[in-house]
């Protein structure tokens, strides 16, 4: 932090803290000379304003406040760049990857770092409970994503990994939204068998959709939007769709001459009336004008091998074995 925000803070909190002192002393002062319960000449809406001291009880309930508050700045972070007595930090402030989180993990004393501490006890509560449902007994082999998905427990697990790491993009039921696929159908972009789904967790996923509006124009696009749309069997205009059919031929390498997709590098299957986007006209002529970019990200750095096989396991059932 630069001097000009340490001393801005500095100045902003300690001057509420005082001023809020002064002002409490200040009320605690008789300036007009009266006795207590004396009328002060004050009168409004019939109501008259007689010489009363602040309540006992909530002045010295005030003063404590005060002396609270200065006693936690000078215990914990807060005024600036001063780190206080105790050296307490809600997380390493220093570190700016994963690896150097890790690396810090690993060689420093998180009595006073918050984060490193939560992260050091959780794994010491639940460690032996992910190792147990993810593992064959007694060995550093991972159970089958498919006998995993048989165990409820193991599934309750991964069901909770998934709120807290998956639901932000593919929502709580992972049914998706808008350019976040459905989880529970089996319209796999990349292919939905077990190992196929955990390699998009653990890996990520880009996906590219070009853009087409310079290439093919404002009729162009219509004319493949058409096209596009009556593969799933939409009513669609047959002279336009006619026409798209012809140019679809440059869609043809990623999305197959059939339409029907390629998972090797995610291209979607136009037949099975199942958009990511979107399946309204508009959304489709969207798509192919102005291309789409998603990204899924890696995950292998952030959830232990263990974490992911339950996750892999939970993810994989929403659409084979719940919808049998």
């Amino acid at each position: 932090m630069t001097t000009f925000w340490t001393v801005f803070i500095s100045v902003l909190t300690l001057g509420t803290i005082f001023g809020c002192g002064a002002l409490v002393l200040w009320c605690s002062k008789d300036y007009e000379g009266l006795k207590d319960g004396e009328d002060m000449g004050h009168e409004y809406d019939g109501i008259r304003e007689l010489n009363n001291p602040l309540p006992k009880w909530w002045s010295y309930m005030f003063w404590m406040t005060i002396v609270f508050g200065l006693v936690y700045l000078l215990l914990m972070p807060g005024l600036g760049g001063f780190k206080g007595l105790l050296g307490w930090q809600s997380s390493a402030q220093t570190v700016r990857s994963l690896e150097e989180s890790r690396e810090f993990a690993k060689n420093a004393d998180h009595v006073y770092d918050q984060y490193h501490r939560e992260l050091e006890y959780k794994e010491k509560l639940y460690g032996k409970t992910f190792r147990a449902l993810a593992y064959v007994p007694n060995t550093d082999q991972l159970l089958p994503i498919e006998a995993i998905a048989q165990n409820r427990e193991a599934l309750r697990v991964g069901e909770r990994l998934f709120a807290q790491n998956c639901s932000q993009c593919h929502a709580s039921d992972a049914r998706g939204q808008s350019g976040f696929p459905n989880l529970t159908d089996k319209a796999w972009l990349y292919g939905g068998a077990p190992a196929k789904i955990k390699e998009t967790i653990v890996r990520g996923r880009v996906g590219n959709m070009p853009a087409w509006r310079d290439v093919m124009g404002e009729d162009g696009v219509k004319e493949v939007a058409a096209y596009a749309l009556s593969l799933s069997g939409r009513k669609v205009d047959a002279k336009l769709a006619a026409k798209g059919k012809t140019r679809f031929v440059v869609c043809g390498a990623c999305h197959g001459t059939d339409g029907k997709g390629n998972p090797a590098f995610g291209a979607p299957d136009l037949t099975d009336n199942v958009w990511l986007y979107g399946g309204s006209r508009r959304a489709v002529e969207d798509t192919i004008n102005y291309g789409r970019q998603g990204v899924m990200p890696a995950w292998k750095d952030i959830l232990a091998e263990d974490k992911i096989q339950l996750l892999s396991a939970y993810i994989w059932q929403l659409s084979h074995l719940e919808n049998q």
